[in-house]
């Protein structure tokens, strides 16, 4: 065992004289070999004997490029310039869907979002709307003949018409995508006489595909120059498309506040979420789509992804622990719960346990606040 600890110890002296000389230097066995491509030749290329004509052509592994300094070259070499790459390209947030005589819009947006530019293109174009339900995505036009239109619109509509002395009338329904913060847009049709009082319904489907594939393809180039142009939604008609027709709050049978909306579950779902994130005074920790709930911290703001501290805030500021962060942690669930033909909203500290009266009466305030 002394033994051969002291091979050991001579071993580790000897490396240590030596530099290591005989494993990483010039002539070791790791030696590094990155530049020894400046003692290279070049050599000509094998050749196969003549009657080798089935075998196959031996390409090299390694070609040298032909833009390449070389031996051959004089004076001051200019490196060449890249090959720019194929920009691909931008996806717009705006393309045409098709299936068979089908057509719509598919927008990368949310409904709420799609709803005030959908909107506007109507109204743009001379189209009077008669009836809207943001709750279900669908606005109707009244019914007008083709010279009430916008001059270069109202003459391509009438030239798909079966006559050009036609009244018409559009149904416009904004869905949400397959996708999440995507949507679809639709436009049906129908067309009678002028002057006529028949109700003609609005069809399942696409029945007046001429004008229907008009109507989709100019929306869809409205909606692109508009995107193109850096057009914002306004938060006005955004909030108007999730808000609920009736916002009341008031107490259950054992003084709990509850806040009551006149909507289905999906729109009270949408405009829920959106109070909550301007509510501006806790934090949406998570969230349970299937459950309806809202996960809440009133003792932490919102993130502000534009506003974190950079490395040095980071460094000696005196920023709270995660340990300290537990600490004062103050844990909610906001509830959303189908009753009837509204949608019940409360507050609870776990599934077992309502959350104080003044913390409920808190949030649900803020909350009607901002449907409202």
């Amino acid at each position: 065992m002394k033994r051969l600890a002291g091979l050991s110890a001579l071993a580790l002296i000897i490396s240590s004289t030596s530099g290591c000389g005989w494993l990483w230097g010039e002539d070791g066995y790791f030696r590094d070999r990155g530049s020894d491509y400046l003692q290279a030749h070049p050599t000509a290329p094998m050749q196969l004997p003549p009657d080798a004509g089935n075998v196959k052509r031996l390409d090299p592994l390694l070609p040298i490029p032909r833009n390449v300094a070389d031996d051959r070259a004089s004076g001051e070499f200019e490196v060449p310039r890249p090959q720019p790459l194929t920009a691909g390209a931008e996806a717009s947030d705006y393309t045409l869907q098709r299936s068979g005589s089908s057509r719509w819009v598919l927008a990368q947006h949310s409904p709420a979002e799609v709803w005030p530019v959908a909107h506007q293109f109507f109204e743009d174009n001379g189209f009077r709307i008669a009836e809207e339900r943001p709750q279900t995505g669908e606005f109707n036009t009244t019914w007008q003949r083709f010279d009430e239109l916008s001059a270069s619109l109202g003459q391509r509509l009438s030239s798909t018409a079966s006559s050009g002395d036609s009244e018409v009338r559009v149904r416009v329904r904004i869905e949400p995508g397959v996708q999440r913060n995507t949507s679809e847009v639709y436009i049906v049709s129908v067309e009678r006489p002028a002057g006529s009082t028949a109700d003609t319904a609005f069809p399942s489907t696409s029945a007046n595909t001429g004008a229907d594939a008009l109507l989709v393809d100019e929306m869809l180039a409205s909606m692109s120059r508009s995107a193109e142009k850096g057009g914002s939604v306004s938060l006005l008609a955004a909030r108007d498309f999730d808000a609920p027709s009736r916002v009341s709050l008031s107490e259950d049978g054992s003084g709990n506040p509850v806040l009551f909306l006149g909507s289905d579950l999906d729109r009270a779902w949408s405009g829920v979420g959106r109070a909550l994130e301007q509510g501006g005074e806790w934090r949406v920790e998570d969230i349970n789509r299937s459950l309806g709930l809202y996960y809440i911290n009133l003792s932490e703001k919102p993130e502000d992804k534009q506003n974190e501290p950079g490395f040095f805030s980071r460094m000696f500021g005196s920023a709270p622990t995660k340990e300290e962060r537990e600490a004062r942690a103050e844990r909610y669930q906001v509830r959303l719960s189908k009753v009837g033909e509204s949608v019940q909203v409360t507050v609870e500290k776990n599934i077992n346990t309502v959350a104080p009266a003044d913390v409920a009466r808190r949030v649900l305030s803020a909350i009607q606040d901002h449907l409202g």
